[in-house]
């Protein structure tokens, strides 16, 4: 954490922002997202606000609007406000990580379930039907070993933290 003793480079900051974003749109993040969510995991707050962010990233406060509500509905921020105040914070969650990817072990859930419905209806022993079985048993497999993950991250977090 930054602290009154401690400086940062911030033009290696700004330029770190720009990378972080630029990977994560490679790996499929809409560009502009990618921008305000390496914009807010290198705030020491973990908190801004449109304004702030617009001004930190030198686009418009639309073009962080629609960002913000991007990653709002795919759950890696949540927005809220102080009392009193009129403008909207955007932070990042608390155990960011694995509310991700408990969201993901949630499509990856529905995932299976669509490829169980399409076997009963396309037979499982047609070419289609064992596609979506060998796709069935994949995603059981995987949705297996993220829970067994998830445990132990949380052993590791815990041990780590106390």
């Amino acid at each position: 954490m930054t602290t009154p003793d401690t400086k940062r480079d911030e033009d290696a900051v700004r330029r770190y922002v720009e990378s972080l974003g630029l990977v994560l749109s490679q790996i499929g993040m809409q560009r502009m997202p990618a921008r305000v969510f390496a914009a807010l995991m290198t705030t020491d707050e973990g908190r801004l606000t449109a304004a702030d962010l617009a001004a930190q990233l030198q686009v418009s406060p639309a073009a962080v609007s629609g960002a913000v509500r991007y990653l709002e509905q795919i759950g890696l921020v949540a927005k809220e406000r102080e009392p009193g105040e009129r403008r909207d914070h955007y932070r990042l969650y608390d155990d960011l990580w694995y509310a991700t990817f408990m969201k993901r072990d949630r499509m990856i859930t529905m995932w299976r379930d669509a490829a169980e419905n399409g076997i009963d209806a396309l037979g499982e022993d047609t070419p289609s039907g064992r596609r979506l079985a060998e796709m069935r048993d994949f995603l059981s497999f995987m949705l297996e070993e993220l829970n067994r993950m998830y445990e132990r991250w949380h052993k590791l977090h815990e041990e780590k933290n106390a």
